[in-house]
Order: C-alpha cells, then sequence, then structure tokens
C-alpha cells in the first residue's frame, strides 16, 4: 500500500474543529488507519515553501516533534530527515527517517511527499524506529490568495502500541499540527528565507 493508494481511498468525514478538518481511511493490510487534514486560509505558496525548508522551527509547529535533523539535502529538492517523536509513558519515543521531495501538483498547486527509509541509520539508543509512514502535503491556490493545505499520512508505529490507540492518537496528529502550522505561517514576526534553489525546478509566483 503507497500514498497514491491512500489518496484514492474513500475518506471518511470524522471532526471539524476551528476549521481544520480531519478524515480517515482504512489501509489495505493494516489495522492502523490513514488520516487526512484539511484546512484553507490567506498565504502565499512561497511562504509555505519557506516555512516547510525551515526545519529547525518545526518544532513549533508539528504535533509532538521532540527532535529533527537533515541528514543529506540531494538533488532535485530531495532531503532525507530524521525526527523523533514524543510517545505517551509507557512506550519509547518513536523514530523516522523520511525522503521527501518536491513536485507540481494539478494545474497549480504544490506537493511535498515523503515516505520512510527506516535503515538509514541505525536507531538510536532508547528508541523505536518507525519502518512504514508515507505521506503527502498539497498545497492548492485558490481565490482571495487562500490556500487550501492537505495533509495525508499514514504511520505504523509499531506492534507495541495497540492500534485503537495509535488510531485515536492520530487523530490528533492532524489537527495540531495544521493549527501550528497556520498559527505560525501568519506570524507576522516570523520570516523564513525562500530557498532560492526551488526555482530551478518549479515556478512559484511571488506573493
Amino acid at each position: 500500500m503507497d500514498i497514491e493508494g491512500a489518496r484514492e481511498s474513500n475518506w471518511e468525514f470524522r471532526v471539524e474543529h476551528k476549521d481544520i478538518f480531519v478524515y480517515s481511511a482504512k489501509i489495505r493490510d493494516s489495522h492502523i488507519l490513514g488520516f487526512k487534514g484539511v484546512v484553507e486560509f490567506p498565504v502565499s505558496l512561497r511562504r509555505l515553501i519557506s516555512l516547510f525548508h525551515d526545519t529547525g522551527n518545526y518544532i513549533r509547529w508539528v504535533h509532538q516533534l521532540s527532535s529533527i535533523e537533515v541528514l543529506e539535502k540531494g538533488e532535485n529538492l530531495e532531503y532525507v530527515i530524521y525526527q523523533a517523536i514524543n510517545t505517551p509513558w509507557p512506550f519509547p519515543k518513536r523514530e523516522m527517517v523520511v525522503r521527501t521531495g518536491l513536485d507540481t501538483e494539478g494545474d497549480n498547486g504544490i506537493a511535498v511527499t515523503m515516505k520512510s527509509d527506516p535503515d538509514y541509520i541505525p536507531v538510536r539508543s532508547g528508541n523505536y524506529r518507525i519502518r512504514e509512514t508515507y505521506g503527502r502535503w498539497v498545497f492548492e491556490p485558490k481565490e482571495d490568495d487562500v490556500v487550501r493545505i492537505t495533509f495525508i499520512m499514514y504511520v505504523d508505529p509499531g506492534n507495541d502500541i495497540p492500534p485503537p490507540m495509535s488510531n485515536t492518537a492520530m487523530f490528533e496528529v492532524p489537527f495540531y499540527t495544521l493549527q501550528g502550522l497556520r498559527n505560525l505561517a501568519c506570524d507576522r514576526a516570523y520570516n523564513p528565507p525562500y530557498p532560492e534553489e526551488v526555482d530551478e525546478y518549479i515556478s512559484i509566483g511571488e506573493g
């Protein structure tokens, strides 16, 4: 099962709060649900791309993120990123290594892709390595300088966490992450630099 399958799944609406919509979908051969969060607010694509390249500030908006490290910066806007995620006691902290990329989406949208690479580096002491995760962020410009942001992700946190507990906790991820993203993107005191190398691959208008 890959992210394309998740994107085509029959998403079930679960909750709306503070203009953030959360959906879930069954993933073939898994007891863990995939999730999707959707929000719209006024922001430019360039600012969103700048925010996503500012990995040092991810801890300000990614839900339960403990630490993050860029392990490799490759060609074609591809990165290998290590993340450690806080986990409720008594479970060990989760960590994952993901490969990310930047691509076009539809007529005028942008997508950030994520896929696990669990054997890229050894597991760090005391942590549990997530072996299967994939996701996709989609930024779609709408009217009046509004962008629709869709966050799709599937994470299998491991067999030691019961699926019902995992699925309940997963609904927090899209809501709090999108809320944090919106708050930071709308904070005019926050001005991340725009990565000029993006323009070598994708045309993004000023704004």
